[in-house]
């Protein structure tokens, strides 16, 4: 078997477009077989080139004005990737694309963004530093179309993500020791209106300096379709926003732990819409339960490898936390495409392509902020 390898590392600095542009050109082959894999989608459920720009242009014209810095950002990945914008706006609005795209046909694409996401608390873990991780369920291909990307910015603290290429922010943790994982949720409430595209809203708020502005990035943002954010900060403080497009409903830690896959789990959320998504992801109900019963053993005393172990549980296989490529009802391949395990108390994030089939990881580092964490520690003390 040829060996899987691990996903490329780019590093990207200066003004908006200049990051952009640095993307781009380093990352231009994954980045164009990223876009093309969602045009050749898109074009099965039958929209032509042209057609996908006038997609692209029904989304509402204020998100310029509300993130111009990120719009610039892809202007600069498309000139560093010889693409037309539009591209690269395919690449960030995928998810919203792809569902506007299936309004009205009378076929049901059951492909959806999977993925199980843990968060442990200092108090839980060994060491008393944070573990926030996350096995990302999607399409096999991005495998070949991911990258890790860290971004050193002028303007705010420094990032270091994993992402398909092209893209503005997938998962990972910003140099304030701010993490941030993100998976498939679905209601009635979804795609009545165009919001900001979920990239979009997770770049921002990682890109905050305050833990505070970022919550308000994730609660505020109007948005297409439902989805899962857990936020979380070094310091020891968690939360998990179960996002409808309109309104969040926040979860918080359980004995030191929170867990999330697919399916909504506040009561308030349950009380006031309806769960659309188990149809598609059935094995949402027991994947985030394994993950809480095998890390719940061993509280107070949960490593880093302890976290990789729960994510590769195999139980309900292939329908598992940690999932071999298998084919979808169309005909794509599905997989736990990466499996992300941030430390970001010790500036690191460990990364595996296709854990079902691979169990190396390479390391990715990110210079930490001590002065931010030293000013926190003594407030705290005082």
């Amino acid at each position: 078997m040829e060996q899987i390898r691990p996903f490329p590392f780019i590093e990207i600095s200066g003004s908006p477009v200049e990051r952009g542009r640095m993307y781009g050109e380093q990352a231009r082959e994954r980045v164009r077989l990223s876009s093309e894999l969602y045009r050749e989608q898109l074009g099965r459920l039958g929209f032509s080139r042209e057609k996908v720009v006038e997609l692209v242009e029904n989304f509402p014209p204020a998100i310029r004005d509300w993130a111009p810095e990120l719009v610039d950002e892809m202007h600069g990945i498309a000139q560093g990737a010889g693409l037309d914008f539009t591209s690269v706006f395919l690449i960030n609005a995928r998810t919203e694309l792809l569902q506007v795209a299936r309004r009205g046909l009378s076929f049901k694409d059951s492909e959806k963004d999977g993925c199980t996401g843990v968060v442990v608390m200092p108090k839980a873990a060994r060491d008393g530093a944070l573990i926030h991780a996350q096995n990302w369920d999607w399409r096999a291909e991005c495998a070949e179309t991911s990258v890790v990307v860290r971004v050193l910015q002028e303007d705010g603290p420094d990032i270091l993500m994993f992402t398909e290429a092209g893209g503005l922010m997938r998962s990972g943790f910003n140099s304030n020791g701010m993490t941030i994982t993100a998976n498939y949720l679905e209601s009635d409430r979804d795609y009545k209106a165009l919001g900001v595209p979920l990239p979009f809203i997770r770049r921002k708020a990682l890109a905050s300096p305050h833990f505070a502005q970022a919550i308000r990035t994730i609660a505020t943002t109007p948005k297409s379709g439902s989805n899962n954010v857990i936020l979380s900060a070094r310091e020891g403080v968690a939360i998990d926003f179960e996002c409808a497009p309109d309104e969040v409903f926040p979860l918080y830690p359980e004995n030191g732990l929170i867990v999330h896959a697919n399916h909504w789990q506040s009561p308030v959320a349950l009380s006031k819409l309806r769960e659309a998504g188990l149809n598609n992801v059935p094995d949402s109900l027991y994947r985030d339960l394994r993950v809480r019963e095998i890390l719940a053993e061993k509280t107070g005393d949960i490593t880093a490898e302890d976290v990789k172990t729960a994510l590769f549980d195999t139980f309900g296989a292939p329908y598992a936390v940690c999932r071999p490529a298998i084919k979808n009802e169309v005909g794509n391949l599905s997989a736990t495409v990466a499996m992300i395990v941030c430390q970001p108390d010790k500036g690191l994030m460990e990364v595996a392509p296709l854990p079902a089939t691979n169990s190396r990881f390479t390391q990715y580092e990110l210079k930490m902020d001590r002065g931010q964490r030293a000013a926190s520690t003594a407030r705290s003390v005082a």
